[in-house]
């Protein structure tokens, strides 16, 4: 179960500090090498979130305590201790997103988008109910793309009917809910760059923006199909299979370049995929296949996904030929007989899933996680609603299950003392 004083947890841009939300306060902790770095108990926060590495801050209350309001967004300064504004909103913030060029505010019906150098406000879109607060953001201010659930337009509606757009706000209250296409708005241009119509057949349940901002990761509320476009030409470049039962996905965390994906969801469990070399490489084509799938992801020594440096050698052992043949024939397969069969059923050919993996220790039902990945070494770091921080280590080469390595406390002093080693 959750734990009843930890109100909020999450990663920042790059997965190198987790900032937390308490009853008491927030706390910033720095990830490599763990420690708490910052704390201040002045009342609850619901939403903590930074801006990278720098000072700045943006929090916002819970309904249920006196003095703080979900409605109330501070800009905050920690170095200073200073306060830069507050905002009201109509309605409660259900997230908050930042880059070096953008602030954005998700409330249930509308997104507000600030220049964060002056918090002037740039635009506000009009969206379909959004509860659960799905968006995402670049956080490349070169490519600083907004990812959302588009409401469905009318027939023969032009692209510019999609919220974003001058003519959205006219034409909300004729198109229906959303059922999975997803908006791409340019924060640079305040325009629509692009729809993926009917990106899946159910809901959303989340959407993700690599990095760089080249790659969007969406799935739905079934959490059994992942699928990578490019940004913001919309193209399918990546599908990846989870699992075959159905689990609400929790999130999604890319690595510095694109190369690698990972995947928490309400099963305990976290799936990493590769995507490719990464962002140096030839962009894949719409219906490309990932690279677990061609099995060309064998190591032959040097850099790695991430920049992480490979083990000279090669680890192709009875298992994983075997693995790749496997994986081989279901290819030849899914080619031969694709073809006649309809969408449904030739995703069930698909063999691109997870080439390594992890369960969390001890979760019980109703746990939820989020994960990041290391910038400086092949590394999936994990928070739950527990209030613990892991990290794991990843074979590039083997993959299969990751190897616990350490386990933190945020909800404690940030002594290092209370940390629990796994492994020398």
């Amino acid at each position: 179960m959750a734990n009843a004083n930890l109100l909020y947890a999450n990663f920042n841009q790059d997965y190198s500090c987790v900032s937390v939300g308490t009853r008491k306060g927030y706390s910033i902790t720095n990830c490599e090498p763990f420690g708490r770095v910052y704390t201040m108990n002045n009342g609850a926060r619901g939403i903590v979130e930074m801006l990278f590495c720098t000072s700045l801050l943006a929090l916002v209350g819970v309904a249920d305590v006196l003095g703080s309001s979900p409605r109330k967004l501070q800009i905050v300064n920690t170095k200073r201790q200073t306060m830069i504004c507050e905002l009201l909103f109509p309605s409660s913030i259900l997230a908050v997103k930042m880059n070096r060029r953008a602030l954005v505010v998700v409330l249930e019906t509308e997104i507000y988008i600030y220049d964060i150098s002056n918090m002037r406000l740039l635009h506000v879109i009009e969206t379909t109910a959004n509860p659960e607060a799905i968006c995402a953001l670049s956080p490349n201010v070169e490519a600083s793309y907004l990812a959302y659930p588009s409401q469905v337009p009318s027939p023969n509606s032009p692209l510019s009917a999609y919220p974003g757009s001058d003519t959205a706000a006219a034409s909300s209250a004729a198109t229906p809910q959303s059922n999975g296409d997803v908006t791409i708005f340019s924060t640079t241009s305040l325009t629509t760059a692009n729809i993926i119509p009917s990106a899946h057949k159910s809901p959303l349940s989340i959407v993700q923006i690599s990095q760089n901002g080249s790659l969007l990761a969406t799935a739905s509320v079934k959490g059994t199909v992942i699928r990578v476009w490019s940004v913001p030409k919309a193209e399918k470049l990546y599908q990846f299979r989870r699992g075959s039962r159905e689990a609400r996905i929790y999130s999604i965390a890319f690595n510095s370049v694109g190369s690698l994906m990972a995947v928490s969801s309400a099963n305990e469990t976290v799936h990493l995929f590769k995507l490719g070399r990464g962002q140096d490489a030839p962009k894949a084509a719409s219906e490309a296949t990932p690279v677990s799938q061609t099995g060309s992801n064998e190591s032959h020594g040097g850099p790695l996904e991430g920049g992480y440096e490979a083990k000279k050698g090669s680890s192709s052992g009875v298992s994983s030929s075997l693995r790749r043949k496997s994986m081989q024939l279901s290819k030849t397969l899914t080619h031969s007989v694709g073809g006649y069969l309809p969408n449904t059923v030739t995703e069930m050919w698909d063999p691109s899933r997870d080439f390594a993996w992890l369960r969390l220790p001890s979760s019980p039902l109703g746990v939820r996680s989020i994960v990041g990945l290391s910038g400086t070494m092949p590394q999936i770091m994990v928070v739950s609603s527990e209030g613990y921080f892991y990290a794991y280590s990843i074979d590039l080469e083997k993959g299969g299950e990751c190897a616990l390595m350490k386990q933190f406390s945020l909800l404690e002093s940030g002594d290092e003392s209370s940390s629990v080693s796994i492994t020398d």
